[in-house]
């Protein structure tokens, strides 16, 4: 079958919509007809180069929608299925998976290359064979993805506003609750306000964290953070160091986490400095892998007992998170309505990456209304 879909085919590059060829679902994979996709900045990534893929690949790794056809073996998922698409594989068996760590499975190691489990791919064009980012290529109309990266969802919810549950709001949820484990009474320094950072905000709030401090140098990221939980807000790293020293009477932040877009070695700096004796600086901002860009002084971190670590999707277990953010949401908890800055067609990609560079959105949402396929469920 063919659809739409908008392709990087390498860095510095526009996203060019175009018509790609869609294989049939194999062993363990569904045909997937979206609803919605998340501009999650991962992508943006990719065509600035901070992180390099194989080319060709069809953007997005945010997907909301409606199974339309399943493969041989699928167990968890039939058609009409709403579901919301993990931007990492969770197997299941894999030795990660089987000891609690399933943010880290085997699977998500080729998430880059777009290739689907079994070492091949399914969209196609001109003779090429284009990845979907994170195995799923959410800027398409279709996609054929594999069972493992897709969590049904009620069929009640509104499919463009959850898919941000997919990717961002996780991300940011879990790098408070999970990695940074706030606690009650904790004062918590937050770096970057984008699309990761305000769910951190969010996080740290609802995990009765006494001080919630946003840092970013945009008024509207600010104002936004307030609105979700933050207690305060600075502009520069310098007045929240103040600031957190004024709150704590000179202990300093329990936990820092670093949300920014591009991680370097300022903001890394900033985090370790801020945090008290024994506190924690959770790096979830992502930075190219290729290059060094930490330089920190270790007598900081064996004198003071300070630790530097990362997450990946905020250190949760997809299949578990994605429902528990849904609840949360649900019962009014969570705010996902409020994040939605815009919504765009699928044309509208590059406009949307623009609008998220320039500072205007927390964040966008593509919007589709491609028609099921026949005989398919609505």
């Amino acid at each position: 079958m063919k659809t739409r879909a908008a392709v990087l085919r390498g860095v510095g590059q526009p996203f060019e919509i175009t018509e790609v060829e869609l294989d049939e679902p194999k062993t363990g994979e569904v045909l997937i007809r979206f609803v919605a996709a998340g501009l999650c900045h991962s992508d943006e990534h990719l065509r600035h180069g901070d992180i390099v893929p194989r080319f060709p690949i069809v953007g997005g790794h945010e997907g909301a929608g409606i199974i339309e056809k399943v493969g041989p073996g699928v167990t968890r998922l039939q058609p009409g299925d709403h579901v919301v698409c993990s931007f990492l594989p969770v197997c299941g068996h894999c030795r990660w998976c089987s000891t609690g760590r399933s943010n880290l499975c085997d699977q998500g190691a080729t998430i880059l290359d777009g290739v689907l489990p079994d070492g091949t791919y399914r969209f196609h064009h001109d003779g090429d064979d284009l990845g979907g980012m994170c195995m799923l290529g959410t800027f398409s109309e279709r996609a054929v993805i594999s069972e493992n990266s897709a969590v049904k969802v009620d069929d009640d919810l509104p499919l463009d506003k959850v898919v941000l549950i997919g990717c961002g709001v996780p991300t940011g949820w879990g790098s408070a609750v999970h990695a940074a484990a706030t606690e009650p009474g904790d004062t918590i320094a937050i770096y970057g306000i984008g699309g990761i950072g305000i769910n951190t905000v969010q996080g740290a709030a609802l995990a009765g964290a006494r001080n919630v401090v946003a840092i970013d140098p945009l008024p509207n990221k600010r104002e936004a953070a307030e609105q979700l939980g933050a207690t305060h807000s600075c502009e520069t790293a310098e007045q929240a160091q103040e600031l957190i020293q004024e709150l704590t009477r000179g202990v300093g932040a329990d936990k820092a986490i670093i949300t920014v877009g591009v991680v370097d070695a300022e903001v890394v700096s900033s985090a370790v400095n801020v945090i008290r004796k024994g506190g924690t600086v959770v790096i979830t901002g992502l930075a190219d892998p290729t290059k060094t860009n930490i330089e920190l002084n270790s007598a900081m971190l064996t004198l003071f007992e300070k630790t530097v670590k990362g997450s990946l999707f905020g250190s949760g277990d997809p299949f578990n998170d994605i429902p528990r953010m849904i609840e949360l949401y649900q019962s009014g908890d969570l705010k996902l309505d409020e994040l939605i800055t815009s919504t765009y067609t699928l044309d509208q990609v590059n406009e949307g990456y623009q609008d998220l560079v320039d500072g205007k959105n927390i964040r966008g949402v593509i919007i589709y209304d491609t028609p099921p396929l026949e005989g398919a469920p609505a």
